[in-house]
């Protein structure tokens, strides 16, 4: 059993705590909690709905209507509005803390955010926009984003966004498909101390976006955005005399989201999320969850092409407030997330596993450059989290604090697993299955497994499973994507291992699946041994297929000054060994310059696959350093 790192305080001061009393039956364990949730869906859901003050203008008739695989009816006969439930909470109070490279710190009042919202709304709603309509945005992580977002959902309307980051391809492969009324664009964003100007990516994309009516621009770099079609300024576009929005009630299933996968070896899916599920799904796990309590400020660093942003700025419903950053996490240094989280009072802090071990690589200790005494909850998510990174959280960042490691995915916006604030920390894991979500890990026949590695599946259905995919008709295409390798069984395409008294841990995709010799191996186990080594920077593992059989590589990013020799290559390759398996040591061990990732910040694997046997990918604009690929090219 793994070593248990910190223990809850008063567990009795905890939102799950206080949700465990509100129920009609006593529960003696979180297992016994949870065991209760995914059976009995309906009573859990619904006590979700009721503990977390859901607003509807029309009741459900009952909790679960049609029970299918996907297809489950949620909350039948209920009408409600997503951004009015997080525009509930009013007040002088902060609701959001927004920052970035240039210095700027401004903070927005939720009173001061309504009327922000009443007045787009009234420019969207001139515009022709009602409910069904898209609203694109290709916007930078600010203030502007939670606006717009938020006034396309009071009226109905489908918000759909990019990071400003992509490139025209990736914006056109996206917005392409869902053919938005208005775009809502920035004129471009800093990033590493530089100005990136978006003049052309927003020129290519209305071009190939006719249903286009009105684009919007946001001044973030002061760089003129001279189009071809008329552009109306965000000023202006948000002025006016409205105070108070106008909220369209609809059904509970009525899509508020349209998001992308990766796309970085075919076109991107459009998931289609419903206004209720996401809400209540949202409510569990940063309440329950996450501890999540009315005045915390939540800060997770993200880009708006990224579902943790739609998953944080539902700490609105909450009565917390959202804490926003534009810009790299490294500049001017290291420190600047944590000063950030020193000076707007962080009380939940998220990040990568690649940025934590940035900071430990350079000797960083964010408790000696900042004062962190709000901090109460550290997440993170992207990859999986390594034993030693816990480490580190506990020994450079604050002794008192729950550190939850989570998964989940753009496909449900939002957790299969995570935290729970009355559990232990064991070390290299995840707390626990998340409440509502039947998750199990199944071996190659489709039995479930414990204490050993199998596929992530859920076998039940939850409320934040996608309604649609766009431009999927029959539902062939959704159907495929998670329902075709155990039928009527949701594959969500990562390997896990449930630990006998309830943890997780995440062995990697299993799509990208090592199988050396027939015995399959999570690439996540490769980067647990290596990526703390000193020497080590990055890394990323593929399996090579050779006459019938895979053969491990592994390409590693020698940390500064330090040269892949024959000795270190040894040193690799004996870790291994030693912290796995003999079946897990790499054939090949070559070094590279820089490491690809998406634009979310996940490793792309299968890309560098394709690219190291002759293959060509299809969406290289789906990749944040797409230039990193060439480097694989004929390496072996």
């Amino acid at each position: 059993m793994s070593e248990i790192l910190w223990e809850p305080g008063r567990v009795e001061e905890t939102l799950l705590w206080r949700f465990m009393e509100s129920l009609p039956r006593r529960f003696t364990s979180y297992e016994e909690l949870w065991e209760w949730s995914v059976t009995e869906r309906g009573e859990f859901w619904q006590a979700v709905w009721e503990f977390g003050g859901v607003v509807a203008s029309r009741a459900p008739e009952r909790p679960v209507g049609r029970e299918a695989m996907p297809g489950t009816e949620w909350f039948p006969g209920s009408r409600l509005n997503f951004a009015e439930n997080l525009l509930r909470h009013r007040g002088p109070e902060p609701a959001l803390i927004a920052a970035d490279e240039s210095g700027r710190f401004v903070v927005v009042s939720r009173d001061e955010l309504v009327a922000r919202v009443a007045r787009v709304q009234a420019s969207l709603r001139e515009a022709g926009v009602g409910p069904g309509d898209r609203v694109a945005g290709l916007v930078a992580n600010t203030p502007e984003a939670v606006v717009g977002m938020l006034a396309a959902t009071a009226l109905g309307a489908v918000w759909s966004s990019c990071s400003p980051d992509f490139g025209p391809t990736g914006v056109i492969d996206r917005f392409g498909q869902i053919t938005p009324k208005v775009l809502i664009t920035v004129d471009g964003y800093r990033y590493n101390g530089r100005r990136f100007p978006v003049a052309a990516t927003v020129e290519a994309a209305v071009g190939q976006l006719p249903a286009v009516e009105r684009v919007v621009v946001v001044e973030t770099i002061g760089e003129p955005l001279r189009l071809s079609v008329p552009t109306v300024p965000w000023d202006e576009f948000a002025a006016g005399d409205a105070v108070e929005p106008e909220f369209a009630h609809l059904p509970f299933d009525h899509p508020v989201y349209v998001m992308y996968s990766s796309g970085t070896t075919g076109p991107p899916k459009s998931i289609v999320h419903g206004a209720g599920g996401v809400l209540v799904s949202h409510l569990c796990e940063l309440q329950l969850h996450s501890d999540l309590r009315p005045g915390d400020r939540m800060f997770w660093f993200t880009t708006c092409g990224w579902m943790m942003w739609n998953w944080t700025v539902s700490a609105l419903a909450c009565g917390a407030a959202m804490v926003l950053y534009d810009g790299s996490p490294s500049h001017p240094d290291l420190g600047a997330l944590w000063r950030l989280a020193e000076r707007a009072a962080v009380t939940h802090l998220g990040a990568s596993p690649r940025f934590l071990a940035a900071n430990a690589n350079a000797g960083v200790v964010p408790k000696e450059i900042a004062d962190l005494g709000t901090v109460r909850f550290v997440g993170s998510t992207g990859a999986p989290l390594n034993p030693e990174q816990f480490d580190w959280v506990y020994a450079n960042v604050g002794e008192d604090l729950q550190l939850a490691s989570i998964t989940g995915g753009t496909d449900l916006v939002g957790l299969f697993a995570g935290g729970v604030p009355i559990l232990p920390v064991r070390r290299g894991e995840l707390q626990a299955r998340c409440l509502g979500k039947r998750v199990e890990a199944w071996d190659e026949e489709g039995r479930p497994v414990v204490g050993a590695t199998g596929e992530l599946v859920c076998t039940a259905p939850f409320p934040s499973m996608p309604i649609a995919f766009w431009n999927d008709p029959d539902g062939s295409r959704y159907r495929a994507a998670y329902f075709e390798h155990f039928p009527g069984v949701w594959t969500h395409g990562d390997f896990i291992e449930i630990r006998p008294h309830g943890g997780v841990v995440v062995h990697g995709r299993s799509d990208t699946t090592l199988n050396p010799g027939g015995v399959r191996i999570g690439t996540a186990e490769i980067y647990r041994a290596v990526e703390v080594m000193e020497e080590i920077d990055d890394s990323i593992v593929v399996g090579r297929r050779v006459d019938g059989d895979v053969e491990v590589v592994l390409f590693v990013k020698p940390a500064p000054g330090v040269s892949l020799d024959g000795p270190l290559v040894e040193r690799i390759k004996q870790r291994i060994r030693a912290e796995t398996s003999p079946r897990h040591v790499p054939r090949h061990v070559l070094e590279v310059g820089a490491i690809p990732y998406t634009l979310s910040g996940k490793k792309v694997e299968k890309a560098v696959r394709t690219v190291l046997e002759g293959g060509e990918i299809a969406n290289r604009d789906a990749i944040a350093n797409p230039e990193s690929l060439d480097q694989f090219a004929g390496r072996l």
